[in-house]
C-alpha cells in the first residue's frame, strides 16, 4: 500500500488588487512495507501475477572513447552490479550503444530476472568492447521499442513501471534534431536517468534527456564511481510502487496558471507539459513514486477581489489513473493589512531562491565559456550569495572550484584561472539539485 499526503505552504493574504498567488505543495508518499504493496505483499503477488510489474533497460555506451581510462571495464562492472540489483520477476534488457543500438541480452525482447538470466546477462556484458560512435537518440528509441513491444504483446503488467538507465562518456553525434525527435517519441513511455562519465560529454544534452524523461542527470568523475551509482539508481527504481502519478490543477474561471515546477529534490519545469483536461483543469506528469517527498511550486494569477474577499485560487489533486491519491487547496484572502499582505512564506521564498540559483549558475558558466568574464562574475557571484543564504555548503564548495569567493554573503567573487573542465561540468550538472529549507 502507498499512501499520499499533501501540505500547502503559502502566505494566504493578498493586498488590495493583488493577483499573484504562490504556493509550494509538499507531496509525501509512504510505502507500507508490511502491507500488500510492500516487500511481503510483492512476494505474494509474484505468484499470482506472472506479468512483470517493472521493466528496466540498461543503455551502455560502448563507443570507442570508452576505451580511455578503462571506462569500458568499469562500465561492464557497473552494468553487472545493476543486473544483480534488479528485483526477481521484473523484465529487463541490456543494450550496447555505439553508432547504433544493439541488444546484448536477451537475444530478442525482454528477459525475466532470475538467477539464471542474471548470470547469462553478466556473461555477455563481460564481453563488451569499446568501438564506434555515439548515437543517444538511437539508444533511447531501442529502449522504447523493447518496452512498447512487450506492452502490446501483453508480456508486462498494464501498470508496469518503465525505466531506462543511460550511460555515456561523449556527446551525441547524430544529425541535428535526431535526439529531440527520439525524446518526443519516448516521452510518456518510460523514465530515464542519465549519467555521464569523464569530461567528454555535454551536460545540456543529458539534462535534456533527463528533463523530458522525468529522470536525473549526474556527472561521475571517475569510472570507478559507476558501480556504486548504478546500484543506487536501480535500488531507487526497484522501490517504486506507483507508476504514473499526475498532478491535476483546477483554477477558477478568469485565473491563469503562470507556472508549475518541481522544486525538490531537483528542479524540473512542468509548465509546458500541461495536458488540458478542460478549460479550468490541467494535468502535469510526475512519473513513478516510491517512499519519498517532493515539493512543487505552483504560481497562479487570479482575478482581484475586494478587501475581505476570499477565493479558492487552486485545487490540487494527485491521481493514479482516475484514482484520487490526495488533494490540497490553495485559498487566498484580500486584506488591507500591509504586514500580512507583504509577508513571504519561508518555504516559497527558499525555493524561489533555489530556482534563481540554478539559473545564475548556468548563466555564469555559459558566459564563462563564451569569454564574457564580466557577466560570468556577476552571475556566479549572485549564485554564491544565494547558496550562502540557503546554507547550501555543497554548492558553495563547487562554486569555489570555478571562481574565487571573496565574500559569499555579499556575492563578491573574482575569476579563477586554471579551472578544470570536470569542476565546471560538476557545477553545471548539479545546478538543478535543490536543498530543503531549514526552518525553525
Amino acid at each position: 500500500m502507498v499512501s499520499f499526503t499533501c501540505a500547502v505552504h503559502q502566505n494566504p493574504y493578498l493586498p488590495a488588487d493583488g493577483t499573484q498567488v504562490d504556493a509550494v505543495v509538499t507531496v509525501t508518499a509512504d510505502v507500507d512495507v508490511a502491507g500488500p504493496g510492500g516487500a511481503a505483499g510483492a512476494a505474494g503477488a509474484a505468484g499470482a501475477e506472472t506479468r512483470p510489474d517493472a521493466v528496466e533497460v540498461i543503455l551502455l555506451d560502448c563507443s570507442g572513447s570508452m576505451f580511455n581510462d578503462n571506462r569500458i571495464g568499469q562500465a561492464r562492472r557497473a552494468a553487472a552490479v545493476a543486473v544483480d540489483t534488479l528485483r526477481d520477476g521484473i523484465a529487463f534488457a541490456v543494450v550496447q550503444g555505439t553508432s547504433t543500438a544493439k541488444l546484448v541480452y536477451p537475444d530478442r525482447g525482454l528477459a525475466i530476472v532470475s538467477d539464471r538470466t542474471r548470470a547469462e546477462a553478466k556473461a555477455r556484458i563481460g564481453r563488451l568492447a569499446a568501438h564506434g560512435g555515439t548515437a543517444i537518440g538511437a539508444w533511447l528509441l531501442a529502449a522504447r521499442e523493447l518496452m512498447l513491444s512487450a506492452r502490446e504483446l501483453g508480456l508486462t503488467a498494464p501498470d508496469a513501471i518503465h525505466h531506462a538507465l543511460l550511460l555515456t562518456d561523449g556527446e551525441n553525434f547524430e544529425p541535428p534534431g535526431t535526439l529531440e525527435h527520439a525524446l518526443s517519441a519516448c516521452e510518456g513511455v518510460f523514465q530515464c536517468d542519465a549519467r555521464g562519465v569523464g569530461d567528454g560529454w555535454k551536460v545540456d544534452e543529458l539534462r535534456k534527456v533527463a528533463t523530458v524523461l522525468l529522470g536525473g542527470v549526474a556527472l561521475l568523475r571517475q569510472p570507478a564511481d559507476l558501480a556504486a551509482d548504478f546500484e543506487a539508481v536501480i535500488s531507487t527504481v526497484m522501490a517504486r510502487r506507483v507508476p504514473d502519478v499526475r498532478l491535476r490543477i483546477w483554477v477558477p474561471r478568469g485565473a491563469r496558471i503562470r507556472f508549475v515546477r518541481q522544486v525538490s529534490p531537483q528542479l524540473d519545469e512542468l509548465t509546458d507539459r500541461a495536458v488540458a483536461v478542460s478549460d479550468l483543469i490541467a494535468d502535469y506528469p510526475t512519473g513513478a513514486w516510491g517512499s519519498q517527498t517532493r515539493d512543487y511550486h505552483v504560481c497562479v494569477d487570479v482575478p482581484p477581489a475586494p478587501v475581505g474577499g476570499r477565493r479558492l485560487a487552486a485545487r490540487i489533486t494527485l491521481l493514479d489513473g482516475e484514482e484520487t491519491l490526495s488533494t490540497a487547496k490553495v485559498e487566498v484572502l484580500w486584506t488591507d493589512d500591509t504586514d500580512e499582505a507583504t509577508r513571504i512564506d519561508e518555504v516559497v521564498a527558499h525555493y524561489t531562491g533555489q530556482a534563481e540559483l540554478a539559473r545564475a549558475i548556468q548563466d555564469g558558466l555559459r558566459a564563462r565559456q563564451a569569454g564574457d568574464e564580466t557577466s560570468a562574475v556577476t552571475a556566479l557571484g549572485r549564485a554564491a550569495q544565494l547558496a550562502f543564504e540557503a546554507e547550501d555548503e555543497l554548492t558553495l564548495r563547487r562554486l569555489a572550484k570555478v571562481v574565487d569567493i571573496l565574500d559569499a554573503r555579499t556575492g563578491q567573487v573574482q575569476p579563477r584561472h586554471g579551472v578544470e573542465r570536470l569542476d565546471e561540468m560538476d557545477l553545471d550538472a548539479s545546478s538543478t539539485r535543490t536543498v530543503t529549507p531549514k526552518l525553525p
